[in-house]
């Protein structure tokens, strides 16, 4: 059986634009995570996360307001199929809304992938975005 996470984060003072190539610039995903990425900025690229521990393609994007990929991590079964992963963000005023799906992950992996978009993602933007040195990733 699979699960889908649901998350709403509010990234204060920033735009949509800036959280769109957070996510979807390499090198400014590896400064914000501390991990090395690699992405296409393009629909069918092909991207990786966290050293090549995550990977995908990427199946929908619209500039500075959704993102869709699939993905799936290292360390699943084989038998597991492809995750889907879609950001959406909204404009509320100053702030920032990340809408955040990650549908189709494996029972036994979801609760550690739950915490891990905080752990890895969302916790580490929100000090990059401040200004704050972002130390190396922990290992996932």
């Amino acid at each position: 059986m699979a699960k889908t996470i649901h998350q709403k984060i509010v990234f204060k003072n920033t735009s949509p634009k800036a959280l769109y190539e957070l996510y979807m610039n390499s090198k400014k995903h590896s400064k914000a995570t501390g991990a090395p990425a690699k992405i296409s900025a393009k629909i069918g690229g092909e991207y990786s996360a966290h050293g090549g521990y995550i990977t995908g393609k990427n199946l929908h994007l619209a500039k500075d307001q959704t993102i869709v990929q699939t993905w799936r991590a290292q360390g699943w079964d084989k038998n597991d199929v492809d995750s889907t992963f879609i950001i959406n963000l909204e404009k509320k005023g100053k702030n920032t809304v990340l809408h955040a799906i990650h549908a189709n992950v494996p029972d036994k992996q979801a609760e550690s992938i739950e915490k891990g978009w905080h752990a890895h993602y969302w916790g580490p933007w929100k000090q990059f975005l401040a200004g704050k040195p972002i130390k190396k990733s922990p290992e996932m």
